[in-house]
């Protein structure tokens, strides 16, 4: 028999108390997201007929999860951080705002104040032995028309599925740099074709993924920010065509619109063009990334 009692008066006073609902101190935002945490864990604690075990055991697990830093990994894994691209979808739908090249995940791995560069850019500092990669194309508005000024902020793994700042073993902004696009709405990036990457094998995500039958593996991929005076801030990224896992990504990130295709230049040279298209600006507010936490906030 199920026992129930999270929906009691001296329960619901109790959580009521321990969020600081009714004292004049603190956050009243944070307060009401602490009180709806502790009212719904409550829930799923009767509901699941969850065990002291498994309770002890999930938070030994959170433990884990915050000393290897991957509380962002698993939240792209177990597709929240998608969900929070549908949700902005369906608002933007409701406001009136579409077309454009379509928004998907940043990820836990961005690192602000990249090198600014004009028009052109080289993305690695020629350590890596990768294939060549020549990434190029045009910043546009809705009508098509380019968008000169515009800052094109590029990053990619190397080809061993890892990114500098977060791997010591590469120079400060290995292939991380900010592009300010021509009179044309033009930019250019010369560089590596990245590598696909799985979670690590030993670490927290990839044992969750494990008891959800699910792998843990990313398709080659380049991330963006793309951004312009009177335009919405654009978070995205292309997933490069033919990957094995381009339709089987664990982080949920490929969306129609943003596959890129390689086409094969001489000499070994991959190609990639790739164009965006901002939607305008509705206030100020649109024309910025969003505000969440970093690994460098020095731009």
């Amino acid at each position: 028999m199920t026992v129930a009692i999270s929906h009691s008066p001296e329960v619901q006073a109790f959580f009521a108390k321990a969020a600081g609902v009714g004292n004049d101190q603190g956050n009243p935002r944070l307060k009401q997201i602490v009180l709806r945490i502790l009212q719904d864990s409550a829930k799923l604690i009767e509901d699941l007929a969850i065990s002291d075990d498994e309770f002890w055991t999930a938070v030994d697990y959170l433990n884990r999860l915050g000393s290897r830093n991957e509380a962002g990994l698993l939240m792209a894994g177990l597709g929240l951080e998608h969900f929070l691209d549908l949700l902005s979808d369906a608002r933007d739908s409701q406001a009136g705002h579409t077309g454009g090249t379509p928004r998907t995940i940043e990820g836990p791995l961005y690192v602000a104040g990249a090198p600014l560069c004009e028009g052109e850019a080289r993305l690695d500092d020629g350590r890596d032995p990768g294939q060549p990669m020549l990434l190029e194309g045009q910043v546009l508005d809705l009508a098509g028309q380019p968008l000169a000024g515009a800052i094109v902020d590029v990053w990619h793994a190397n080809t061993q599925g890892l990114y500098s700042y977060f791997d010591s073993g590469q120079s400060a902004y290995n292939l991380r740099r900010r592009i300010v696009t021509d009179a044309q709405g033009r930019y250019r990036a010369y560089s590596i074709v990245p590598s696909g990457y799985g979670c690590p094998a030993d670490g927290p995500t990839q044992a969750c993924l494990d008891q959800l039958g699910r792998h843990g593996q990313r398709p080659a991929h380049i991330h963006f920010f793309i951004s312009a005076p009177g335009y919405r801030h654009l978070t995205t990224q292309i997933n490069l065509a033919g990957d094995a896992y381009l339709w089987d990504d664990f982080a949920h990130a490929t969306r129609d619109g943003l596959v890129g295709e390689v086409e094969r230049l001489e000499g070994g040279v991959a190609r990639v063009v790739f164009d965006f298209c901002l939607q305008p600006a509705a206030h100020a507010d649109d024309e910025q990334r969003s505000q969440r936490p970093r690994a460098m906030q020095t731009a």
